[in-house]
């Protein structure tokens, strides 16, 4: 590959120069006119990233003179994203609170080595228990886990899928699967179906006579041992200890090891049960609902609680749910509700400019009575959205001599904000700007600026010594704002790199390290753009239009010659008189001659009985018919 072309200056224009690299190297070579070439790929990654090289080159006098060249490897993104977090199975207890974190997926990127790298996460896979942090690749639990219910109940086992990407479009990218196992935990109660027994026992009956076995009828909502299992306590009451007994003990099976006497008045027992009925309907709080949450609120933010009731006693427990909204593209629920205390929390931010309001449908159950409620959740807009400018980085070439007030190669930025106004944008450029060469105008109140060289350069002078400049622009959007409200509100700040390299006069004395002698070559393509399509078809009917005009002018040239050139000088092949022939009495006879070059009427009288005649001129003929 041609890297570039080495030109010397010789005194003697005519003299033949040859240029070779005087360094050994078995990664570049240059031909005898001094193309630079590179004979071998390189990656900036494997280490070797400068080679300092030295050029030579000779006149047909056989003289030498020599330079340093320095060749820099520039990092390109041409390397995968590599995952660092060891671990791909997690094992997570149930019923952890939205927004705890349970996985850290961590990856480097070989590009960035050294740097800070910027990489995206996200999760590929359909779920909606768990959410990554597209920045630092947390992932959180996004809703309930209930290990004793539904599909985790039968298969306890989460798999997902995490992508990495070193830039949001068009870059490297990566993928691992992780595994989340939930376990089971002793969050449920043992309860049975049936609180009260009547069984009818002969007074005879034998003992060891099984009477009840408890485990028909009562269960734990747990999913495995030992969590699942229970034991029962052995029987209470008058008498009961001598007659009756669990076998084995805690087993939950009854069995008779005492006598059982109709007759004796001590086993009779009166039992008065009264039964509650639902007597009143469940009914919400406080209606209506409308909470206001900030969009800079973090996962786990209150805001707000809903409470429903009956006037029924026992108090029922009451269990909360969101039956409908509060979903989005990226997150299948962005509020969890307590199930016991109606809390609503935030499962993740929020985004103003994305969704500023969420309608919720709340649902309240007792077991006997449903009721809903609908909430309204605002968003409240803060400035968190940082400007975003295109281009973000940019090289630029300038000559040495530019002039002071110029727009650097019609160099403009055009930034935007999601939550700020075009006329917010304050511009500045931060460390490079060595002796203040560049300035941007507007500096502030607009969302589109220029470039512009702000004072000349100096380098003969000694004033300047860089050739190279880094700037690095920062844009802000505060610029509507009182100093006042700056200290109180929000300010985002945006990052625009460009890197600005000067290129010498042919008589410019660089007063820095030798630096090779470059010929920038610079090369112009005229691309065509469809947009301009109209330019090809103007050009083309202009042209057929003056070509038309052209052949006319032609054609109207050539009839005019035509009309006014003169006829050839000789005599008429036809006599106007026959010969031999006779003439009628000639004396006083006029013949009149009408030609252009007669301006009257002449007599001409007849000579010897002949008839002179005379020969036209200028094109003209005489027609012997017109003779009188």
């Amino acid at each position: 590959m041609e890297l570039l072309c080495v030109q010397a200056a010789e005194a003697q224009a005519t003299a033949a120069q040859a240029y070779a690299l005087v360094s050994t190297t078995k990664n570049f070579r240059m031909s005898a006119d001094g193309n630079f070439f590179s004979t071998t790929e390189f990656d900036f990654e494997a280490g070797h990233n400068s080679h300092d090289l030295i050029v030579e080159v000779r006149d047909s006098q056989g003289l030498r003179a020599s330079t340093s060249l320095q060749v820099n490897i520039v990092n390109i993104n041409d390397e995968t994203p590599r995952f660092t977090s060891p671990t791909r199975v997690y094992v997570i207890p149930e019923e952890l609170g939205p927004g705890t974190i349970v996985a850290n997926v961590t990856a480097e990127d070989p590009d960035d080595q050294g740097f800070t790298s910027f990489l995206l996460y996200s999760i590929t896979t359909v779920n909606s228990y768990f959410m990554i942090n597209q920045l630092t690749g947390t992932i959180q639990v996004a809703r309930r886990l209930d290990r004793d219910a539904g599909e985790l109940r039968q298969n306890p086992t989460i798999s997902l899928e995490v992508l990495v990407k070193d830039r949001p479009f068009g870059g490297q990218e990566n993928r691992m699967q992780i595994t989340f196992k939930v376990a089971d935990i002793n969050d449920n109660p043992a309860t049975c179906s049936t609180f009260t027994f009547s069984i009818l026992v002969p007074e005879r009956a034998a003992k060891g006579t099984s009477l009840l076995d408890l485990n028909t009828v009562c269960f734990d909502g747990d999913s495995e041992a030992p969590y699942s299992q229970f034991n029962f306590t052995t029987p209470s009451g008058v008498g009961s200890s001598s007659r009756f007994l669990q076998d084995p003990a805690g087993s939950g099976k009854i069995v008779l090891i005492g006598d059982l006497d109709y007759e004796n008045p001590n086993n009779i027992y009166l039992y008065v049960l009264t039964s509650p009925e639902n007597e009143f309907p469940l009914l919400f709080d406080g209606l209506p609902y409308v909470f206001n949450v900030s969009e800079i609120s973090p996962a786990g933010t209150r805001v707000g609680q809903v409470r429903a009731s009956d006037k029924d006693f026992p108090q029922s427990s009451i269990l909360y749910s969101i039956s409908t909204g509060g979903a989005s593209l990226r997150y299948p629920n962005i509020f969890w509700i307590n199930p016991k205390m109606g809390e609503l929390r935030l499962v993740t931010k929020v985004d103003y400019e994305t969704t500023p309001i969420y309608i919720l449908r709340i649902q309240a159950t007792n077991g006997e009575d449903t009721s809903s409620a609908t909430v309204t959740v605002n968003i409240l807009d803060e400035n968190d959205e940082k400007p975003i400018c295109i281009p973000n980085s940019y090289f630029l070439a300038i000559p040495v001599d530019l002039k002071v007030g110029t727009n650097i190669q019609n160099f403009k930025l055009t930034c935007t904000d999601r939550d700020s106004s075009p006329r917010s944008f304050r511009y500045s450029i931060g460390p490079g700007n060595v002796n203040s060469h560049f300035t941007f105008s507007p500096n502030a109140g607009s969302n589109v600026t220029r470039l512009l060289l702000a004072t000349p350069f100096d380098y003969t002078g000694g004033l300047d010594t860089n050739w190279d400049y880094n700037l690095l622009i920062y844009i802000t959007d505060d610029n509507l704002l009182s100093s006042r409200k700056k200290a109180e509100a929000l300010v985002e700040t945006g990052t625009v790199t460009l890197s600005i390299s000067v290129i010498p006069h042919p008589t410019t004395i660089v007063t820095t390290a030798p630096r090779p002698r470059i010929t920038y070559q610079i090369l112009k393509k005229n691309i065509y753009s469809p947009s301009a399509w109209y330019v090809p078809f103007v050009i083309t009917l202009g042209s057929i239009l003056l070509l038309g005009l052209l052949v006319s002018l032609i054609i109207l040239l050539a009839k005019a010659i035509h009309t006014h050139c003169p006829c050839k000088t000789g005599k008429h092949k036809k006599p106007l008189v026959k010969k031999g022939a006779k003439m009628k009495s000639t004396k006083g006879e006029v013949v009149v001659l009408l030609g252009q070059n007669m301006n009257s009427t002449q007599k001409l009288e007849p000579e010897g009985g002949k008839i002179p005649y005379r020969k036209c001129h200028s094109g003209e003929s005489l027609d012997p018919k017109e003779l009188h």
